[in-house]
């Protein structure tokens, strides 16, 4: 039989000593004598996990569920939901109030390959009340690439996707670290994270489109304003940062998956270097930025990122959690807490749905999870 679908996979194993030692931070630290936050009371709709410090989770309810790969997920203006699938090249519209699904189309060109790379990232025009316009970021054959196709919901489900428009093409490649989040700034500027595919220098080369942090006009072209005229790269030095999100005040902040030592969440400064390979999280080397905070990859391995209630809030894979970064402007303003550890697995989307309301995609499927009958998972959270 399968199980109720809100109900937590694992018991949470987490006690605010063993969070506070995951997290170590540039601007500040924990300490052993924060008090543990207080727990709303459970729904029969969702499931309280409430980490430590002050941060509280309540999942309200699963959206949907049997989506296969889930990667990207964008909001469209009407609430609906689009959400990726990396293997199957597919984009699915989920109704956000009962959860049904339909597929919109097939993305042409997109590759099931091996590894990490495949059908990735998703952003909404900001004029798509006028535009109808979906940007996605997918590996080829030859490349990683953007692309925006116009959505015709008039159409056949399954065939609702016009044929892709090339934004940008020739970012790098591999079999590992493609990168793929794509977002708009409030700037209307599109934004797009791309990984060093296990070629580590490329992080460092001017000249390549990996490993960096790239800022373009819809159309592809490099944005106005960015550190070199006619280079879309906005920073640099990065190994594969994989979420992307703007506070109320429109920075830009960034999770970035590290190798062996520490992963990372960095605020992203126009013409920064990060710093990668020559240095993984913080360093007193000379023209590199350092990290806002890091952690032990075994809990983290951060990947999608929103911002909502004063906290940029990080999905993690192998931590199998959600960690509550606090902000005060650029710093952080608090002990990160870590909540949901272990009860709905690999966690890799998480996108502001308003207010103090987050959605929540699991990784599951990916290949390197363990999925169960009900996987993967769309949720919905309020956060405080």
């Amino acid at each position: 039989m399968e199980r109720n679908p809100a109900v937590p996979r694992r018991t949470p194993k987490t006690p605010w000593a063993a969070a506070c030692a995951a997290a170590v931070l540039m601007l500040a630290g924990c300490t052993s004598g924060s008090s543990g936050g207080e727990e709303e009371p459970a729904s029969s709709a969702g499931t309280d996990n409430a980490g430590a410090g002050s941060s509280r989770v309540r999942v309200l309810r699963v959206v949907t569920q049997g989506l296969n790969t889930p990667w990207g997920l964008a909001a469209l203006p009407d609430g609906d939901l689009l959400v990726s699938s990396r293997d199957g090249g597919t984009i699915t519209r989920v109704d956000a109030d009962n959860g049904r699904k339909t597929e919109a189309g097939t993305v042409r060109g997109a590759q099931d390959l091996p590894g990490e790379g495949g059908l990735l990232g998703l952003a909404v025009s900001p004029d798509f009340a006028s535009d109808r316009l979906v940007y996605a970021y997918f590996t080829t054959a030859s490349d990683n690439r953007i692309v925006r196709m116009r959505y015709d919901t008039s159409r056949p489900q399954g065939e609702q996707l016009g044929r892709p428009e090339t934004v940008l093409e020739g970012i790098p490649t591999g079999t590992y670290h493609n990168g793929g989040r794509i977002t708009f700034g409030r700037d209307g500027m599109l934004y797009a994270g791309t990984g060093e595919t296990w070629d580590k220098p490329i992080a460092q080369d001017r000249d390549s489109l990996g490993g960096k942090i790239l800022r373009m006009t819809p159309e592809g072209r490099p944005a106005p304003g960015n550190p070199e005229s006619g280079s879309p790269v906005y920073s640099s030095g990065h190994r594969n940062p994989q979420g992307l999100a703007f506070d109320d005040d429109g920075r830009l902040w960034a999770s970035e998956f590290g190798q062996d030592t520490w992963d990372e969440l960095n605020l992203i400064r126009p013409g920064r270097n990060y710093g990668w390979p020559e240095v993984e999280g913080t360093s007193d080397r000379a023209g590199f930025t350092n990290p806002v905070a890091q952690w032990r990859p075994a809990d983290a391995s951060p990947i999608g990122i929103a911002y909502a209630g004063g906290a940029i809030w990080m999905a993690s894979l192998r931590g199998e959690r959600l960690w509550r970064i606090p902000l005060d402007g650029t710093r952080v303003a608090g002990e990160p807490s870590a909540t949901l550890e272990g009860s709905y697995g690999r966690l890799r989307t998480v996108v502001a749905a308003g207010g103090d309301r987050l959605w929540l995609v699991t990784s599951n499927t990916d290949g390197k999870g363990s999925p169960e009958d009900s996987d993967d998972r769309i949720l919905l959270l309020r956060v405080s």
